[in-house]
C-alpha cells in the first residue's frame, strides 16, 4: 500500500531532543521568541496503540533509516490508558516530510478485560474500507504509549511547534490483553517538534535558530520498544 509520491499537504517535520530538565528553558524559549509563538491547544494527554507485522517491519523501517516508510497506530486523547474513542492513523514519513492518513473511530473499541481479538473486530467495525485495509497489513499490538503534549504556533500562523513531555510506554507484544501495569524504563525526555510547509523552510530555519537544545531523529515508537530489546 505504499506510495513513494509526497502529497501536496505533507510537512516539513524537525525534531530536537533533551533531557527532561531542559523542559522550562525551552517553555521559555519559545514564549519569549520573536515570532510570537501563541498557545494553539490546551495541553492534553496524548495516547497511541502502535501495529506492526508478525516480523516487526514497521520497526525495522525506523531502525534503518528506510526513507519511505508507514505505521500504523490508533491515537486517542485524555488521561485513560484503555483506548477510548479516537482515530486510527497511518504515519507516513518520506525523507523530512511527513502526512497522516486518519479514520476517525466514535465508539472506543476497549472495554476493561477485553481481548486483543475483540479490540480489534471492535476497531475493524468502525473503520472505512481504506482504514480496514491498513490495518490488516499491521495486525499486532506492540506498544501502548502516551505523554503530554504543549501546543504552540507562530502569531502568522505559518509554523506549529509541539513540546512533549513525560513519555511512558507498556509493551504489548506478549500479552493477550492490554497490558498495562509494566511500565517500560524510558528515557526522561523533552521533545520539540516544529512542522511546517515546504514552502515556509526559510523561515522556519530562521524560526528555529538559536534553540537551546541540538535537532535529533526522534521516534516515540522506537524510542519505547528499544528499551523492551534493551532490558
Amino acid at each position: 500500500m505504499k506510495s513513494h509520491t509526497v502529497p501536496e499537504n505533507a510537512r516539513m517535520e524537525i525534531k530536537f531532543v533533551a533531557h527532561h530538565s531542559n523542559a522550562h528553558t525551552l517553555l521559555h524559549w519559545l514564549r519569549m521568541h520573536p515570532s510570537d509563538f501563541r498557545v494553539a491547544h490546551p495541553d492534553r494527554w496524548v495516547n497511541s496503540l502502535y501495529f506492526d507485522t508478525h516480523d516487526s517491519l514497521a520497526f525495522m523501517e525506523n531502525i534503518l533509516g528506510s526513507s519511505s516508510r508507514a505505521k500504523v497506530r490508533y491515537r486517542w486523547y485524555g488521561d485513560t490508558r484503555l483506548p477510548g474513542p479516537g482515530a486510527l492513523e497511518v504515519k507516513r514519513k518520506r525523507n523530512r516530510f511527513g502526512w497522516k492518513l486518519r479514520y476517525e473511530v466514535g465508539r472506543a473499541p476497549a472495554e476493561p478485560g477485553a481481548s486483543w481479538r475483540e479490540i480489534l473486530n471492535l476497531l475493524e467495525q468502525q473503520l472505512p474500507p481504506p482504514g480496514r485495509a491498513w490495518l490488516r497489513t499491521s495486525m499486532v499490538p506492540t506498544l501502548i504509549n502516551r505523554y503530554h503534549r504543549s501546543y504552540f504556533l507562530t502569531a502568522d500562523g505559518l509554523i506549529r511547534a509541539t513540546v512533549d513531555t513525560r513519555q511512558r510506554a507498556w509493551d504489548q507484544r506478549f500479552s493477550p490483553v492490554p497490558e498495562l501495569n509494566c511500565r517500560q524504563q524510558i528515557a526522561d525526555t523533552v521533545v520539540v517538534e516544529f512542522k511546517f510547509d515546504r514552502r515556509e523552510r526559510d523561515e522556519a530555519s530562521k524560526v528555529m535558530q538559536g534553540i537551546p537544545i541540538r535537532m535529533s531523529l526522534h521516534s516515540k515508537y522506537i524510542n519505547g520498544l528499544g528499551a523492551v530489546h534493551h532490558r
